[in-house]
């Protein structure tokens, strides 16, 4: 009951948000909405699986670059049709993939998906007649429930309807998400997680429900990469490096994968600070990841640790 209260606290104060913060503050939420997206279906991967993905960067990349190609080029403005597009574009190209890469777990498994994105990558920088290289695409601005929204500038459409979209669209993948983990098929992901040679003797096709999780992960991947396109408008193939993976692995790393909660909480952290330290010192990206790493040194368990850990010692001290 007291988590039920905590989380209708915070849907209240994220949907109030555009209300009382700064603009800046609110444009921020804009990214962190899109990432609780992507790390909830990589979070089913890494923590509710066992496999880290150390390129799933891919998805994101294909995600934007289906919602830019539709807004651009085949004048697809409905973010309604956009969104879909980019979810099934994304497991198209993860069908393939995912059915090689489950085969192998570990280290195996990660150098794999960083090797798949690397390729999307190199694809997306050198094709640039089809992609436009390293200059990007360009995104235009979507419509949102048969509404171009023309008469608003573009941050009052980005901190007004595209804002609630977004949240609209956070909470239904966490809906739907809360529902795939608490079913048979989450039991069997945690067995397979935790013992596989014992789900395979149970019945369980271990390679089968690894590339389930990683159609899931991807396709989460790509909605979460359609929404990023749009407050940016334009998409680039840094989207796809490496990088960006680390960076999303990161954000679980910081929230705590062994949480359900613990990716988005993560992603809040984590755009959040990063502004913090950019505003305060010129080279942030040294204390940037200083910081990160003092973190995760100090919480391996992730923020969502640190919080689990003081309501049991709340609870003795009462």
């Amino acid at each position: 009951m007291r988590r039920a209260g905590v989380l209708v606290l915070v849907a209240l104060a994220i949907a109030t948000l555009p209300a009382l913060a700064p603009t800046y503050q609110v444009t921020l939420m804009l990214p962190f909405m899109a990432y609780g997206v992507v790390l909830l279906g990589m979070n089913l991967l890494f923590g509710y699986t066992g496999l880290v993905s150390f390129g799933h960067a891919l998805f994101v990349g294909v995600g934007a670059y289906t919602a830019a190609v539709l807004t651009t080029h085949l004048h697809v403005r409905h973010l309604e049709v956009i969104l879909p597009t980019a979810a099934l574009a994304a497991a198209i190209v993860a069908a393939p993939v995912g059915a090689l890469c489950v085969r192998y777990v570990k280290i195996y498994f990660g150098m794999l998906t960083l090797a798949f994105g690397m390729v999307f990558y190199t694809f997306l920088l050198k094709f640039y007649r089809l992609t436009g290289g390293d200059e990007g695409m360009r995104m235009l601005r979507p419509y949102l429930l048969g509404s171009g929204w023309e008469g608003l500038s573009k941050t009052a459409y980005l901190v007004g309807p595209y804002y609630y979209f977004s949240l609209a669209v956070l909470v239904l993948a966490t809906l739907l998400m809360w529902r795939i983990v608490g079913s048979p098929f989450g039991l069997c992901l945690k067995t397979i997680r935790d013992n596989p040679v014992k789900a395979e003797s149970l019945g369980v096709s271990v390679p089968r429900y690894r590339w389930y999780a990683f159609m899931i992960s991807a396709v989460y991947a790509g909605v979460g990469g359609a929404l990023l396109a749009t407050p940016t408008g334009n998409v680039d193939p840094t989207l796809a490096y490496w990088t960006h993976s680390g960076n999303l692995v990161f954000m679980i790393l910081l929230g705590g994968f062994g949480h359900f909660w613990g990716p988005v909480l993560g992603a809040f952290a984590f755009i959040y600070l990063q502004d913090l330290v950019m505003s305060l010192v010129p080279y942030w990206r040294l204390v940037f990841g200083a910081l990160l790493a003092l973190i995760v040194i100090a919480a391996p368990g992730g923020l969502m640790g640190l919080l689990a850990r003081r309501r049991p010692a709340e609870g003795a001290r009462a």
